[in-house]
């Protein structure tokens, strides 16, 4: 435990700039001191000593925000940033160097007994607000985007974004656990690609009025042309929300 511990605090100051001394990280990081809490308690837990490790985590809960169950295992190296809000089950089981943000609920989805909460593997990366509930298996290496909520097992090294989490691969893709702004936007690009689609529909339709106009101008049939059209407003509109969504911009 102490070398758990101890792993714990040395990890602070690789990932989080604002830790300046020893001082400030022992009595300033709410998530140092949540989980040198659950760690005492988890002991007690296992030895089964009844109602002294829940209180325990109660208390923690009370002064730091970070509600862990005495029950769950957690590795060495972990890293809660800020951390008000985080939720961590009885039976989730969380690997060695795992960075956690405010926000976060490991959970379960139901009142079933046994494994119910999920499983971390080693250097995962759980963004702000992020929802991972049930026994899953998430894989090691793998980065879970802010707000997302991941409801199935999650391979290593893959990024998980979205609601319900989207599993996108990162294969032979080095990427640090603290950039958070590149991460992808799988929304924007299947609306982009629908955008593509769409247009390439377009045109389409408009060679055939083409060739329908000129087959009736060799009949002699008087028809308007069809160059020159111009979508009607409602079209228009709808493109420069899209537009909109794809900059960023939102709607």
């Amino acid at each position: 435990m102490i070398s758990n511990l101890i792993a714990d605090f040395r990890i602070i100051f690789d990932r989080d700039p604002a830790a300046r001394n020893w001082l400030e990280v022992l009595f300033c990081y709410p998530g140092l001191q949540a989980l040198s809490l659950h760690r005492f308690a988890h002991l007690l837990y296992t030895l089964d000593i009844p109602f002294v490790p829940r209180f325990i985590s109660y208390l923690s809960r009370f002064f730091t925000g970070i509600e862990i169950h005495p029950g769950a295992t957690i590795g060495k190296g972990v890293f809660i940033d800020h951390g008000m809000g985080v939720v961590i089950g009885e039976t989730t089981i969380i690997g060695d160097y795992a960075l956690i943000y405010q926000g976060v609920t490991l959970g379960g989805t139901g009142k079933e007994t046994g494994k119910r909460h999920p499983t971390l593997g080693e250097n995962v990366v759980v963004g702000a607000g992020a929802k991972v509930l049930g026994n899953l298996l998430i894989g090691s290496n793998v980065r879970i985007g802010a707000g997302s909520v991941v409801l199935r097992d999650v391979p290593s090294d893959s990024t998980v974004v979205g609601i319900p989490g989207r599993i996108l691969y990162r294969a032979g893709e080095k990427m640090g656990p603290l950039e958070h702004g590149n991460l992808p936007d799988t929304e924007a690009e299947v609306i982009q690609a629908l955008l593509d689609r769409i247009e390439s529909l377009e045109k389409q339709v408009q060679k055939i009025q083409v060739e329908q106009t000129c087959n009736a101008i060799a009949q002699g049939i008087e028809t308007p042309s069809a160059e020159g059209i111009e979508l009607p407003p409602s079209c228009q509109l709808e493109d420069r929300v899209i537009r909109q969504f794809l900059d960023g911009s939102g709607i």
